[in-house]
């Protein structure tokens, strides 16, 4: 039987990783096969993609080149991670996935929506998502949870894209807003301005109510 693929998305300081790292613990606690993994990113290939886009030195760095970077990282985690998981049965778990470029780079960047999900097409093939969960929050309150990202000495710092203007961030957020309400039976919005313990209650119940999971169990 294929497993269940989950993707968590929000903007920046939505809090998608401790609640992607949460409903992997969950699972793994209720004896259920599952992996995490994150976009841009998962592979060894991946991961240096990673490090080229978000380096704040690369500013230069065009909306277009961007995209395709992000589409390259996308399918070499599909092929080397994601399909060969699911095909195995195994949960897969990503923080961030193909709708983020649908709003980062579709709608903040003005490349156009559907152009960017013509192109995940080819990127992700079969490997699209069962469940999306969108962690929404007004700008501003993302930022103020602090500095978000941590280099290799573990210092704060920012990265490319959390330098961008507020007015960059909006966008990306009505994007994912607009991308919800097209594809509103995969993506679930997620009030992420409530406490932690709260957000992470919400996502497990839709889990559980959606593909008949019991993630409580210890």
């Amino acid at each position: 039987m294929r497993g269940i693929f989950i993707t968590i998305e929000g903007i920046e300081g939505s809090g998608k990783s401790t609640v992607a790292e949460r409903i992997h613990e969950m699972a793994v606690g209720a004896g259920i096969e599952a992996v995490l993994t994150r976009e841009p990113g998962g592979t060894e290939i991946s991961e240096k993609i990673r490090t080229l886009l978000l380096d704040p030195q690369n500013r230069s760095l065009s909306p277009l080149a961007e995209l395709f970077l992000y589409l390259a990282s996308r399918a070499q985690l599909v092929d080397e991670v994601i399909e060969p998981k699911l095909s195995s049965g195994v949960m897969v778990i990503c923080d961030r996935f193909m709708d983020a470029s649908v709003a980062y780079q579709g709608f903040a960047r003005h490349l156009g929506e559907e152009l960017i999900e013509e192109l995940n097409k080819l990127a992700v093939r079969d490997a699209e998502p069962d469940v999306t969960f969108l962690l929404d929050l007004p700008v501003e309150a993302g930022f103020e949870r602090g500095p978000i990202s941590r280099d290799a000495r573990g210092i704060a710092s920012m990265d490319r894209l959390e330098q961008e203007e507020r007015s960059f961030h909006e966008d990306v957020r009505r994007g994912y807003i607009r991308l919800a309400e097209r594809h509103s039976e995969r993506v679930f919005v997620i009030d992420a301005t409530r406490p932690l313990g709260e957000v992470i209650d919400s996502v497990i119940s839709i889990l559980e109510h959606k593909f008949g999971l019991d993630l409580k169990k210890k």
